[in-house]
C-alpha cells in the first residue's frame, strides 16, 4: 500500500504539473493590489461522530465543501486510505493554496488545516462545515498570520 507521505510526494511532483498543464492559468491581481499574507487555520476536533468520521466519502465531500464555505477555489484534490483501520489523509489544492485533512479513526479524532493566501477566504465557514459534520465534542483551534513573519491571531 502506498505510504501517504509517497502518495504526497507523487501528487505535488507529478499531479500538479500534469494538472496544471490541463488546467487554464489564472489571471493574478497586479502586485501592487495582491496583499502580501497567508492566513493559516489549524484545528484538532476530538470525540468525533464514530459513522461519520469513518466514511472517508462523507469526509472528503464535507472537506470539499468546508473549502468552498471558505471561499476558495478548489482545484484538484488527492487522498490516500488506510485500511483495516478505515482512516484516510486528504489534501485539496486551491487556487488559493491548501486544505487538508487527517482522520485517527482509532482515536476518533482528525486534524485539519486550512492555508489561503490574500485575504478573501475565511476560516470561520470552513470550521463551521467540518463541525456540522464529524460533530466533535472537543475541538481546539488556531489562527496564524504568515507574512514576513507569523503572528498568532487570539
Amino acid at each position: 500500500m502506498l505510504s501517504f507521505r509517497k502518495a504526497l510526494v507523487i501528487f505535488l511532483v507529478l499531479g500538479t504539473s500534469f494538472s496544471c498543464q490541463k488546467t487554464p492559468k489564472k489571471e493574478m491581481p497586479a502586485p501592487s493590489e495582491y496583499l502580501f499574507q497567508g492566513n493559516h487555520f489549524f484545528a484538532s476536533y476530538c470525540d468525533c461522530d464514530e459513522k461519520a468520521l469513518t466514511d472517508n466519502e462523507g469526509v472528503a465531500k464535507a472537506l470539499i465543501e468546508a473549502c468552498k464555505a471558505s471561499g476558495a477555489g478548489v482545484l484538484d484534490s488527492v487522498k490516500c486510505e488506510f485500511a483495516p483501520i478505515k482512516g484516510m489523509s486528504m489534501v485539496v489544492l486551491l487556487s488559493e493554496s491548501h486544505a487538508s485533512i487527517h482522520t485517527y479513526p482509532e482515536h476518533n479524532a482528525c486534524f485539519v488545516d486550512l492555508f489561503t493566501c490574500g485575504d478573501h477566504c475565511h476560516s470561520e465557514p470552513f470550521d463551521k462545515v467540518l463541525r456540522e459534520y464529524l460533530k466533535p465534542k472537543r475541538v481546539s483551534t488556531q489562527k496564524f498570520i504568515r507574512n514576513e513573519g507569523v503572528q498568532e491571531i487570539k
